[in-house]
């Protein structure tokens, strides 16, 4: 779970900055957008194989 700890002098607007931060960093949206729609497993394997091509081609691994 994420936390933000504050105090009684932080703003409101820099706790929620450091929230989203975190949450972008965690990954939990990027899963929550995934999971949303059941993809097939024949359609699971075209988008597995279709990001590796994309990685090879960029270089990074």
């Amino acid at each position: 779970m994420i936390e933000v700890v504050l105090e009684e002098s932080d703003r409101l607007d820099w706790a929620l900055k450091a929230f989203k931060k975190k949450m972008l960093r965690s990954g939990i949206l990027k899963d929550l957008r995934r999971k949303r729609h059941y993809v097939k497993p024949s359609e699971a394997r075209q988008l597995k194989a279709a990001e590796a091509r994309r990685r090879k081609r960029s270089g990074k691994d």
